[in-house]
């Protein structure tokens, strides 16, 4: 026989499954000319489950209990996949000095590469 905490916390977890799933996360791709852009968001959620047998002068078993839940969905930006390039645009609501400087790395690689690759060149051409 189940206690009826665990039917009342297994019906808080499947409302909260209905609520959130990886869709909700990662976005449903969005085809545009050229590319591809796919939002991606921050979920949090927490909830909490309580109750307590309460004492009875008949033999009927009395239960008092109760649950509750919350979900925040935030959006952080958007993946964009445009001429086989991926990038990170991210929104700047909330955006970290230390999400930006990791964002721009591969950008700062891009460009030293370039650099690079030019001087290599101009010295072949000299």
């Amino acid at each position: 026989m189940s206690h009826p905490i665990n039917d009342i916390m297994g019906v808080t977890m499947q409302k909260l499954r209905e609520m959130v799933d990886v869709n909700t996360i990662v976005g449903t791709p969005i085809s545009v000319e050229g590319g591809t852009i796919i939002p991606i968001s921050k979920v949090s959620f927490g909830f909490a489950t309580g109750g307590s047998d309460l004492p009875s002068k008949i033999e009927k078993e009395l239960f008092g209990g109760g649950t509750g839940a919350g979900v925040t969905i935030q959006p952080v930006g958007f993946l964009t996949i445009i001429n086989g390039e991926a990038k990170l645009l991210q929104m700047s609501m909330g955006a970290s000095s230390s999400n930006a400087v990791i964002n721009m790395i591969p950008e700062m690689f891009d460009k030293i590469s370039d650099t690079v690759e030019n001087f290599k060149k101009d010295k072949r051409d000299a």
